[in-house]
């Protein structure tokens, strides 16, 4: 499969602790940042799976606290599932039982891409790439499972 490791179960495999890496690079004015921190995915007592991300973002010289909330709920189909932001609205599907997807979600007049590969039990990777009048980023984070 290409590197690719099949995931049946969308939501069982992500649950758990991931450190997280990203590097955030804006295209247009060349600057590059980083964000270092954990991700935790766990159950909620309505069936979904809540996605919490924290830790520092570095960023045009400056290091902050960053971190955002995501809702999970599993899809029609094996290895799918339905992603939301916090407060309900829709983000993208995905869908990783062949280890790879790859999903789009409007944001005004931006496009964002995202890049989801599998690439074993412990380490998952997502590239977001970032286009429009407002935003040309590159967003590629690294995932690895915490024991």
């Amino acid at each position: 499969m290409d590197g690719h490791w099949p995931v049946p179960d969308v939501l069982a495999y992500l649950t758990g602790r991931w450190h997280t890496r990203r590097t955030v690079r804006d295209l247009a004015g060349d600057v590059t940042g980083r964000f270092e921190g954990t991700t935790v995915f766990r159950a909620a007592a309505d069936g979904e799976l809540l996605c919490h991300e924290s830790g520092t973002l570095t960023w045009r010289g400056g290091t902050r606290p960053a971190g955002r909330t995501l809702r999970y709920t599993a899809g029609g189909a094996p290895g799918t599932a339905e992603v939301r932001f916090a407060d309900g609205r829709p983000f993208h599907t995905l869908d990783l039982g062949t280890g790879h997807h790859v999903a789009e979600h409007p944001c005004a007049a931006d496009r964002y891409r995202g890049e989801f590969t599998v690439r074993d039990r412990d380490h998952w990777h997502l590239v977001w790439r970032v286009r429009g009048p407002a935003k040309d980023l590159l967003l590629s984070t690294g995932y690895t499972r915490e024991n």
